[in-house]
């Protein structure tokens, strides 16, 4: 019978224990989404390099690239365990991680969008193909989860 009381306490009599588990979870959540949706924007940005010409456009090419690389690597170091480092270096390292992947699908997002409408280092998209509509939403749940990831794991050392 006691077991069953102190299991049944409120939060505030366990030390907040409990009311602190669903924050950590919808932070951790919003790491690995993001994470997931930078590298989902990185594999696009790849298939149009290699699978649809994008090779041959000669700066735009090179940013396709350059996009898929970043995106990966940057993705990959959000999912590993960086947070065990000691001193608390790999919590500051996953937010700094965490802003540069927001500013790179914010980045990406704002290319495309400018793209559509006048040339950019003359390419110019024309329509919305399945590809920018995925790339788009990829890139733009990767900043909202990655951006959120961030001011939380910053507001949460103040």
């Amino acid at each position: 019978m006691a077991s069953t009381q102190q299991t049944d306490r409120p939060a505030y009599l366990s030390g907040g224990r409990r009311a602190q588990r669903k924050p950590i979870a919808a932070v951790a959540a919003a790491r690995y989404t993001g994470a997931l949706a930078l590298l989902s924007m990185a594999v696009i940005h790849l298939v149009e390099y290699a699978g649809n010409g994008y090779s041959q456009i000669p700066t735009i090419g090179t940013l396709f690239l350059l996009n898929f690389i970043g995106g990966t690597a940057l993705a990959l170091a959000l999912m590993s365990p960086l947070d065990r480092l000691s001193n608390g270096r790999g919590g500051r390292l996953l937010v700094t991680l965490a802003v540069a992947g927001a500013a790179m699908s914010a980045a990406s997002s704002a290319f495309l969008l400018v793209s559509e409408r006048t040339p950019l280092f003359g390419f110019q998209e024309a329509g919305y193909r399945p590809a920018i509509v995925l790339a788009l939403v990829a890139e733009g749940l990767a900043l909202l989860c990655l951006a959120g990831f961030a001011a939380s794991r910053s507001l949460a050392r103040r």
